[in-house]
């Protein structure tokens, strides 16, 4: 069985400094120019095995629609044995919900039964009836969702964390070839180098814990 967290950094921008930054002294921090030229953005898909720590799949794309969140889950898919049991974490964006995606593991396991007709009836009719169809456990592809307002709990999102302060943050692109190259290049050393099992300290709520509203009351 195979634990994968996946999600989208979207709007990645191509951002070219005006001046270089000035490098850390002693009793001077290292200072940013933040004047600059955009130069487009990308999107970033990635997975990570949960076990691991490493990178499994990622795809880099102007855009993130249901076909592009449908063509990386199959490569992510691709990345297995055919028979191994893939679990995806993943949080509640309607992409990640579709009708395609549906189809397309109904396909994968061998579902037979009809689907019904989005908007109208069946397994496809709605964004609930389609959760509830591809959250089954007994499904060999499968996917489990974060709580709303709660993706922070999928791990990949520590991976973007590193990512950012790796590479976006203070990064000098010309082009959004050269930021993606880069991302490139990172997830090459990410792989060989960095990764690692992530040690999740949060214990959940406990019942009865209450949360504080936005304004603090």
């Amino acid at each position: 069985m195979h634990l994968v967290s996946v999600d989208e950094k979207t709007n990645i921008q191509a951002l070219e400094r005006i001046t270089a930054e000035h490098p850390m002294e002693k009793g001077s921090p290292r200072r940013i120019e933040y004047e600059y030229i955009r130069h487009g953005t990308t999107c970033l898909m990635a997975s990570t095995d949960v076990g691991t720590g490493k990178l499994l799949s990622h795809r880099l794309h102007p855009t993130r629609n249901e076909e592009d969140f449908l063509c990386f889950i199959k490569q992510t898919v691709a990345s297995f044995p055919p028979e191994d049991q893939i679990i995806f974490m993943a949080d509640q964006l309607n992409t990640h919900q579709s009708e395609s995606l549906v189809k397309w593991v109904a396909q994968q396991i061998g579902f037979e039964e009809p689907l019904g007709i989005k908007g109208r009836k069946g397994i496809l009719k709605s964004m609930k009836t389609r959760k509830t169809f591809l959250q089954m456990e007994q499904h060999r592809i499968r996917f489990v969702y974060t709580p709303k307002h709660c993706s922070w709990l999928n791990p990949i999102e520590n991976w973007f964390a590193k990512l950012q302060r790796h590479v976006i943050s203070h990064g000098h692109f010309t082009s959004v070839e050269e930021l993606e190259r880069k991302i490139e290049i990172y997830i090459d050393f990410y792989n060989l180098c960095l990764y690692k099992p992530l040690n999740w300290e949060f214990k959940g709520f406990h019942k009865g814990y209450k949360l504080k509203a936005i304004n603090g009351e």
